[in-house]
């Protein structure tokens, strides 16, 4: 296991300028916005604003290092492969300096960052370094007249618009497949989260990757990543986010050039627990489904379905794990939950709990702000009483909020799992065999745990039914979302015998 280290104190900020071209700049009017600090509740530096110019200059130096003509395109994918395996390297130098900084930005249990996002990060680019020389065509059989292939070429300039709950990972879950392919990359990150995406463009450059292949442009929504995702000389946008915003990010895209689109979105993802479970191993996999990073992860196991036979049990033993943690700053190792990313997103949950209670749900524990913090801190919370037409069980909650819900069998679990429009994830906890195909097999998500949670990795698919998303993240199956296919037909005229 890798050794702890404790968090750098007075983390150094390093850059807070665009990076466009290979080079940090400030935004072409000058502005800039506050990135905050959320366990503090105070402001850690200013950063460049991207606005619609500086999305222009970024996009023509994406265009510029597309060309024909340009080192990235003349490069081998071997080449490629180098180059991103070479990142991973400085990624693993700094490890520890960015897990600090990620942790400061995001408000992120440094603990996590460090055995977790900062270690998985590297293992994705790693991954897709590996492909860099692998994704290839076919040869297709005809007639003797006729030779015929394909060819996987790269789709273009790739504009990507991130999420601030997992601003080092969503980076590479993106750009590592974008460059193994041989594209050009242009990311906005989430404006609560830029300072780990400036850092990493720093290691890019150092990495050697030619100029305007990897262009970092942090700004807001409205005046930033709508003009990404709008952008005519744009091939491809990728956005991980709420399901309403992904919906801008589609029609932008159908408005402009109808370039290709894939959308990871929000969830509400049902975790089954049958009665013939381990209940203590059950009740802990539970919490951490929904409590992991204060909920604000998309495929959070927010819905908990517990069999009628242990439902009281189950209720018992959760509340006695929930109100066990920590509240606490997220640089200290024995904090269990830290801080909302922001007031609005705080407000925003605590207004959800509060349509909880006026609907006629129970508030078992929590409820409400942490009394004694500076930060935006939520009391873990767990409602009962629920039924499936409520407001907050229908709504994607975004916190620390465990529900829990009583069922009776099988069809009625997968009626109610798949009553939500969306499909993200979905896992089910039982010790028979039949009853977890039953339900992996009926319910309507793009990954289902069976007595497990949030196991991921590089190699494995992610993505959702319905309104949580179009397309696929990790493994081979997202190699196609960066590449188009070229048919060639040889007609062959062999020489007289």
């Amino acid at each position: 296991m890798l050794p702890y280290k404790p968090p750098i104190e007075n983390v150094e900020i390093k850059y807070t300028q665009l990076f466009i071209n290979n080079e940090f700049v400030p935004s072409k009017d000058g502005s800039t916005f506050p990135v905050e600090d959320p366990a503090a509740g105070q402001n850690i530096c200013n950063v460049s604003e991207a606005k619609e110019a500086d999305i222009d200059a970024a996009v023509a130096a994406a265009r510029r290092a597309f060309q024909p003509e340009s080192p990235w395109r003349k490069l081998a994918p071997k080449q490629r492969g180098r180059l991103l395996n070479k990142l991973a390297d400085l990624m693993e130098r700094d490890h520890h300096y960015l897990s600090s900084l990620e942790a400061l930005d995001g408000g992120k249990l440094y603990k996590s960052v460090y055995y977790g996002d900062v270690l998985s990060s590297i293992d994705v680019i790693r991954y897709f370094a590996g492909w860099a020389d692998k994704d290839h065509g076919q040869t297709i059989p005809m007639s003797s007249e006729y030779f015929a292939y394909t060819r996987h070429e790269p789709v273009g300039v790739c504009g990507a618009i991130i999420p601030w709950n997992f601003p080092l990972v969503m980076i590479t879950w993106k750009l590592g497949p974008c460059l193994a392919t041989g594209n050009v990359f242009v990311l906005k990150p989430a404006e609560l989260t830029p300072l780990s995406a400036l850092y990493f463009a720093s290691l890019v450059k150092e990495a050697g990757f030619p100029p305007g292949v990897v262009n970092v442009v942090p700004g807001y929504g409205k005046t930033a990543g709508d003009p990404l995702a709008r952008h005519m000389d744009v091939d491809k946008v990728a956005f991980t986010g709420s399901t309403a915003v992904g919906r801008l990010v589609q029609k932008a895209a159908a408005d402009s050039n109808l370039k290709k689109v894939t959308l990871e979105l929000g969830g509400k993802s049902p975790n089954i627990v049958f009665a013939d479970t381990d209940l203590d191993y059950a009740v802990e996999m539970a919490h951490a489904a929904i409590f992991s990073h204060n909920g604000q992860i998309c495929c959070a196991g927010s819905r908990t379905f517990v069999q009628e036979e242990i439902y009281d049990e189950f209720v018992k033993r959760s509340l006695k794990r929930a109100t066990q943690g920590k509240i606490g700053s997220p640089m200290d190792f024995k904090t269990d939950h830290g801080p909302q990313i922001s007031k609005i997103q705080k407000d925003k949950i605590l207004g959800l709990i509060q349509s909880g209670r006026d609907e006629g749900c129970t508030v078992l524990c929590g409820g409400g702000a942490a009394e004694g913090m500076d930060g935006h801190y939520i009391q873990p919370t767990i409602l009962t009483d629920l039924n499936d037409d409520m407001r907050v069980s229908q709504e994607e909650i975004f916190g620390p909020v465990q529900q829990i819900f009583k069922f009776k069998d099988v069809s009625e679990a997968i009626k109610r799992a798949n009553n939500t429009k969306y499909g993200l994830a979905a896992s089910v906890f039982t010790k028979d065999v039949d009853k977890a195909l039953t339900i992996a097999n009926a319910v309507q998500a793009g990954t289902v745990w069976v007595n497990c949670y949030y196991v991921m990795g590089p190699h494995i698919p992610f993505g959702g039914y319905k309104q949580s998303g179009i397309g696929r993240e990790q493994g081979e199956y997202v190699l196609k979302e960066y590449t188009e296919v070229k048919t060639v037909v040889v007609k062959i005229t062999p020489p007289a015998l």
